[in-house]
């Protein structure tokens, strides 16, 4: 086991009232990094489906409106002109009418040929001195509305051309030409838009309608159109899917999904992804492929090296033991030296048998499974922890109901406590209190053991679970660590589906090991 900001505000300069004030210095490092602007086409949640539905529906709007606009005001403007025309030729019948003998345009001659809803109005002298409107069947009467209706007749220019003009509620809005007749009166002529309104609005309506029909038939066409160009890219990131589920990081791999052919052709876009990630593929099962093998031959030099060293190691304890035994009298410093080989020896031993234990945990032999009671197991533990370091407080903590059974291998077990309760008594100093807990949690069973030591290093907290790790470089021996307690714990649990993790700070290191429970 391994144990275990301040803001910074420059000087300001005081500026007296009377000189300029120094400018602040520039701070030192380097600026604040920019955020990236994130526009509403790039959003999350946007799918690439969603957004080339989003861009086809957008410029088939813009077409529809462009074309609605062009078509409403060329269809406005041709059907103004024409007005025009109309209110031209009127006016010219009227001035007919009004050019011949006195008391001519007051018989009603003026009239003739004049359609339905033309207005005729004569000024003179800036006065409005008759306005009629043309009804159905050539009758003619008075301009009704108000004052300001009659008003309005006398704002229309003199100029030779057409002008738009509100004539009130009684008669709308009309196109009206006002000219000089012969005998010095302004005539003026006018014909009613509403014709030309009218027209406009249905064709802006049927036009709306048209552009709405063609954006929902876009929505269903689009979409289908672009799920199916979507296909070969959705069988992509299946693939892609389906590598990244594989457990590359455990044992031998076979990576051998691929995508199909029929989407690696690489005059097409998806197809240049799919070769790709072929490729890519291809690379990684030959790098997956060395590292196995790597691994395996690693794996196997430490199996042979470590089952070769027991024969030695047994007999050279064999031989110190029998040393230490003779009668013979022995000088004290060659008593010494044996005894110091013996413990050397008696530790190499315990490191080979850690080491014989990975590489079979690493093989993939199966742990036996049996019912274990892990009450006991943490019992005797406590108490051989208690006898090992009586120099620290060891505390124990059983369920109301102590009969706790999990499948697994006793003696195995029993080393997870046993490491652990070691790992807690190796690293905190003496008077530590180190508390072993056990209870249950739903279907599973969980061991804690929790000390109030000085703690793991944030930094180092990742590593504990690897083999040879320590938290001094020197890696010194002198507490009896191999860097390999931890990791068997790790290993062992693992192998009947189990979990280990660690929460340290200072003052609190707690590991917890869940097992699932017999029968479950």
């Amino acid at each position: 086991m391994i144990r275990g900001s301040q803001r910074l505000v420059g000087p300001r300069a005081a500026a007296d009232d009377a000189t300029e004030a120094t400018p602040e210095p520039p701070r030192s490092g380097p600026a604040p990094a920019a955020r990236p602007r994130r526009s509403w086409w790039r959003s999350a949640g946007w799918s690439l489906r969603t957004r080339l539905l989003a861009a086809v529906l957008a410029l088939m709007a813009m077409v529809f409106l462009a074309v609605g606009v062009v078509s409403v005001l060329q269809m406005r403007s041709y059907l103004q002109g024409r007005l025009d025309s109309d209110v031209a030729s009127a006016a010219g019948r009227t001035v007919a009418s009004l050019n011949g003998p006195p008391g001519h345009q007051n018989s009603g001659l003026f009239t003739l040929g004049q359609q339905a809803g033309t207005v005729i109005a004569t000024v003179q002298n800036n006065q409005v001195t008759a306005a009629v409107v043309l009804t159905r069947g050539g009758a003619s009467g008075q301009v009704q509305g108000t004052s300001g209706s009659v008003a309005t007749l006398l704002t229309v220019p003199v100029d030779g051309r057409e002008h738009t003009r509100d004539l009130g509620p009684g008669l709308g809005t009309y196109r009206l030409l006002a000219v000089h007749t012969s005998n010095g009166v302004v005539a003026i002529t006018g014909l009613p838009t509403s014709a030309v309104d009218a027209t406009v609005f249905r064709l802006s309506a049927v036009i709306v309608l048209v552009a709405a029909g063609g954006l929902l038939l876009t929505v269903v066409a689009g979409a289908a159109i672009i799920r199916l160009a979507l296909r070969p890219l959705r069988r992509v990131a299946s693939t892609a899917r389906a590598v990244s589920a594989l457990p590359l990081h455990e044992g031998e791999v076979a990576l051998a999904v691929r995508v199909p052919d029929e989407y690696t052709d690489p005059g097409t876009e998806v197809g240049q992804v799919g070769a790709a990630l072929n490729s890519m593929l291809g690379h990684v099962a030959q790098a997956l492929t060395v590292r196995q093998e790597s691994e395996t031959r690693v794996r196997r030099f430490v199996a042979d090296a470590s089952h070769e060293l027991r024969t030695p190691l047994a007999a050279i304890r064999g031989y110190t033991e029998l040393t230490r035994r003779s009668p013979e009298p022995v000088p004290g410093d060659v008593s010494y030296a044996i005894d110091r080989v013996q413990s050397q020896a008696v530790r190499m031993t315990g490191l080979v048998e850690d080491l014989l234990l990975l590489a079979s945990l690493d093989s993939g032999r199966p742990l036996d499974r049996e019912p274990v009671d892990l009450t006991g197991v943490l019992m005797g533990a406590i108490s051989d922890a208690h006898a090992a370091g009586p120099d620290h407080d060891w505390r124990l903590e059983l369920p109301d109901d102590p009969m706790v059974t999990v499948l697994g291998e006793e003696a195995r077990l029993t080393q997870v406590v046993v490491n652990l309760l070691a790992n807690a008594r190796t690293h905190t100093p003496p008077g530590t209190r180190v508390v072993a807990g056990l209870h249950r949690s739903g279907n599973q069973a969980v061991l804690i053991v929790t000390d109030d030591g000085p703690g793991i290093p944030e930094q180092l907290q990742p590593e504990v679970f690897e083999r040879f790790s320590r938290g001094d470089a020197s890696r010194s021996r002198a507490a009896g660590s191999t860097g390999l307690g931890l990791s068997i714990v790790s290993a062992i649990v693992a192998a009947p589906q189990g979990h280990v993790e660690l929460q340290s700070r200072p003052g609190c290191t707690t590991f917890t090991v869940r097992l699932p429970l017999e029968g479950v």
